[in-house]
């Protein structure tokens, strides 16, 4: 039987399939310890226990979960308050968000699907610096049939910085030349995989470029309480956060055009709930577009639950985030250390998220290939297949429209002893370590995503 056309472009085998295979193959330090150890997903076990055991305390008791909860739900008639409260709490808007400001979807993939429908056409794209989030792609154009367009910057070029907001211009202009539609420009902030905020003047440059070409601007904040102390870094220094919403955008940028996305998956560590949300406080077209389409990505009213009481326990959640901040710091120290004493390079100046972006493929040209053979590497497919021999599994740079070659995603946000443990699995992976005199005299160039110079 035939399908349709846009089912037929999406038969052909997933070629990431080999992340099935880790997995249904994943380390236990008791029952599988010749695994895979995970550092590829962005997730944050670090609070576990400490969340759950909120939500247990919060639904044991006899009246805990009212029957609502089992019923199709309330139409988010505690949530949406609750949301808009909190977020008004913690990103500081100029403006209080209302719950008329919050739309509600079953994880943030939906929320950014959601907003690709409702602004941009078939055929239109949406930009995206590089490098970017690996699901970008599918999350904005597998089933809109809109394009998510990478914008390169070139050697030299900072990524969070001023020049790059000329080159996103140039890709506009670029776009009009050819006849094409640019609906608008996605910012990760924090920037996954490079865990860096954007400084604020730069968010004011994105600001006036979209301005000025009708274009909306999408701040992906689902990062923003995952910001924590970089003590290691100091060229270029570590850049906090503010919210696109903290902003006055009075005079710079028609509120119509600027729109938030949040969720529960990072900042408390519970990517399994499903819970996004799109905060829009000046576009009523699109506030009913989106409350029109709300049935295709609507959450389990227990999540809903969950997520109300969570967010509505102000003394909970400060702790909880301050705890999460000081142990993301841990963790992250841990990792630059690593890279530092091995000469591994990375993209200084992060200080959010739970990730370091290094380069992988100079250590293993370094220590694992000849001279004479250089030339014949495919860097990212021989360092990945390393690493999968070596039992552990990490994001590369080539899902993330890295620049040059041999970059890698190391998530940190684990228990110290399994990360500690994929760290001497990579080096295994790329050649071993070199000693720490060796690594003070390595020069820490312009990293492979055209970030700014600086030692670790």
């Amino acid at each position: 039987m035939s399908l349709s056309a846009r089912a037929n472009k999406l038969t052909a085998p997933d070629p990431n399939f080999f992340f099935i295979q880790v997995l249904a193959d994943l380390y236990d330090a008791q029952t599988n310890q010749r695994g895979y150890v995970n550092l590829g997903v962005a997730e944050n076990t670090l609070l576990h226990e400490r969340f759950m055991k909120h939500m247990r305390a919060k639904l044991e008791p006899e009246d805990g979960i009212p029957a609502i909860a089992l019923t199709y739900g309330d139409g988010y008639k505690r949530l949406k308050p609750t949301v808009a409260r909190f977020l008004t709490r913690q990103l500081r808007p100029v403006r209080a968000i209302t719950p008329a400001d919050v739309f509600v979807s079953n994880g943030c993939t939906v929320a950014i699907e959601n907003l690709s429908w409702a602004l941009a056409n078939p055929g239109d794209a949406i930009l995206i610096g590089r490098p970017y989030y690996g699901a970008f792609p599918t999350d904005v154009g597998k089933r809109t049939g809109v394009e998510l367009r990478p914008v390169a910057f070139g050697a030299g070029v900072d990524p969070m910085g001023l020049a790059a907001v000329e080159a996103h211009r140039a890709a506009i202009l670029a776009a009009k030349d050819r006849g094409q539609r640019i609906a608008a420009i996605i910012l990760a902030h924090p920037n996954n995989p490079l865990g860096r905020c954007y400084p604020r003047d730069v968010l004011l440059a994105y600001m006036r470029l979209c301005q000025e070409h009708r274009v909306h601007l999408i701040s992906d904040e689902i990062y923003a309480l995952s910001v924590f102390e970089n003590a290691f870094d100091t060229e270029p220094a570590p850049v906090p956060f503010e919210s696109a919403l903290s902003i006055d955008v009075n005079g710079i940028i028609d509120p119509e055009l600027v729109h938030v996305i949040w969720g529960m998956s990072k900042d408390f560590g519970v990517s399994g709930l499903r819970m996004g949300f799109v905060i829009t406080q000046g576009n009523s077209p699109l506030k009913g577009a989106l409350q029109n389409v709300f049935e295709f990505g609507w959450t389990s009213s227990l999540s809903d639950l969950v997520t109300a009481n969570v967010l509505d326990d102000d003394e909970w959640v400060d702790t909880f985030i301050r705890d999460n901040r000081r142990l993301l710091g841990k963790q992250h120290a841990i990792v630059l250390r690593w890279a530092r004493d091995n000469g591994i390079e990375y993209t200084p100046g992060s200080n959010a998220g739970f990730f370091v972006w290094v380069n992988l493929g100079a250590a293993y040209l370094k220590n694992r290939v000849a001279d004479d053979e250089k030339q014949q590497v495919d860097l990212d497919k021989d360092v990945m297949d390393s690493l999968l021999k070596e039992k552990v599994f990490l994001a590369d740079g080539v899902r993330f429209g890295a620049e040059e070659p041999g970059w890698f995603r190391i998530i940190f946000a684990h228990e110290t002893e399994y990360l500690e443990l994929g760290l001497e699995r990579i080096l295994a992976a790329v050649g071993g370590s070199v000693s720490k005199k060796e690594s003070a005299e390595l020069p820490y160039r312009t990293n492979g995503v055209n970030g700014v110079n600086g030692k670790a």
